[in-house]
């Protein structure tokens, strides 16, 4: 099943880690993100369910005897297993009888077709299950990071040092361009078609074959976009949904765009981070509303209708878009060092953009800037304000602070232990 010429990405070495202690590994993640390519280096046999010559038996014989689905050289690899749902509860069964690791990948589309989610609730799976969440690259999988700044050796008090030779118009070509598969591997003005492709796939297909009530496209479209425009941010669904008022013929009420918040969470279009609770010496009350991401930054760009150029002549949309990039990449990366990316804002006024906490309880600030002098000095002051306001005799002291940058010649420690990182140099 191995490809030829496949280049192995973080959601590989995870892979591989969950096969080795657990049966089963379901990878989810939003379409086009490589989740099938990613499961057939790993498998020895494979069943394509929703192969259009054998789609309607394959549905047939997983209804009457799983067992002819699940048959096969391990691990086995059943893809769009959604299309016939019971498939779920036979792996479990399955895994359970013959007691044995890495013995099936199951992945699919996000659309849940067919999806009986009473039967999910029920047989969860737990022990016997595993689920992978697989996004789409990262600049350091794409090629286009050194990875010269290893975020694990940073956590493990080393003091890299790098250089760096990206420019701003590169930045605003990857966000744009985003981290899926083909279209880092077509590369040049063609690959940026490959997020509007996306885009027009979700608002005339996908959202609906989640939620059937879903049928306005125009809707949803401009709910894609006022979603991109507050990005970043913590925005009430009554903000987007006010946003979106003066393009609807009548009022628009926010129960009418709740579907949509949640149809897209369940295809993973949109991706929300929720907040840091740390211990604080201070009294001050810590925000705990989601902060608004796509799964990938060349959605929003997409959402938007801008292109690298548009980002250029944009200062304040290009920020919000790179914010995003920069998240993406954070996310991958703490998926392999088992932690997860949390924001931070308090009733102060103080943000942290993002903030990497590992299983271990050691973890990371960090905020996002285009660069530029004063720009990094107003994130170091932030980190540091946060870094004093944390009790630490409840909880360590963060093992770094980090400025994530867009641009800059160097990626180096200041004195004041602040790292100043351009994200081009960056990897797990």
């Amino acid at each position: 099943m191995k490809r030829l010429n496949y280049k192995p990405r973080i959601a590989d070495m995870i892979l591989t880690r969950k096969l080795s202690m657990i049966g089963a590994v379901l990878i989810e993640g939003p379409k086009w993100c490589g989740k099938t390519t990613t499961g057939e280096q790993h498998s020895e046999s494979v069943i394509y369910m929703d192969d259009p010559r054998m789609r309607n038996a394959n549905i047939t014989a997983a209804e009457i005897d799983p067992s002819l689905i699940l048959d096969g050289a391990t691990p086995r690899l059943i893809d769009e297993w959604r299309i016939a749902p019971r498939i779920w509860d036979a792996v479990r069964f399955e895994v359970d009888h013959r007691d044995q690791d890495g013995q099936f990948i199951l992945t699919g589309s996000a659309v849940p077709l067919l999806l009986d989610e009473e039967l999910l609730n029920t047989h969860t799976g737990t022990g016997r299950i595993a689920r992978l969440r697989m996004r789409t690259m990262s600049l350091w999988e794409s090629g286009d990071s050194s990875g010269k700044i290893s975020l694990k050796s940073i956590f493990s008090g080393e003091s890299p040092s790098a250089t760096c030779q990206s420019s701003i118009e590169d930045i605003a070509y990857f966000c744009c361009r985003g981290g899926w598969p083909r279209a880092v591997s077509k590369g040049g003005d063609i690959a940026l078609d490959m997020a509007y492709d996306y885009l027009k796939a979700v608002v005339h297909s996908d959202i609906s074959r989640v939620d059937s009530s879903i049928k306005n496209t125009e809707r949803v479209e401009r709910f894609l976009r006022s979603y991109a425009r507050h990005i970043g941010s913590p925005a009430p669904l009554k903000a987007i949904c006010a946003d979106m008022l003066p393009n609807e013929q009548n009022s628009l009420d926010i129960r009418r765009i709740q579907p949509y918040e949640s149809a897209l969470k369940q295809i993973f279009v949109i991706e929300n981070m929720p907040a840091w609770n740390p211990n604080l010496r201070s009294k001050a009350a810590i925000r705990s509303a989601d902060t608004r991401y796509f799964v990938d930054p060349s959605i929003a760009a997409a959402a938007l209708g801008v292109g690298p150029k548009d980002l250029m002549s944009d200062l304040n949309t290009f920020g919000l878009i790179f914010e995003n990039l920069c998240i993406r990449d954070l996310r991958v990366y703490a998926e392999v060092l088992n932690g997860t990316v949390y924001h931070y804002r308090d009733s102060l006024g103080l943000e942290c953009d993002a903030v990497m906490h590992l299983r271990d309880g050691r973890y990371g600030l960090i905020e996002i800037k285009l660069g530029g002098d004063k720009l990094i000095e107003e994130g170091a002051t932030n980190l540091k304000k946060l870094r004093d306001k944390i009790d630490t005799d409840k909880m360590h002291n963060p093992s770094f602070m980090m400025i994530l940058t867009a641009v800059g010649q160097f990626a180096f420690k200041r004195p004041d232990d602040v790292w100043v990182v351009p994200v081009t140099c960056l990897k797990d």
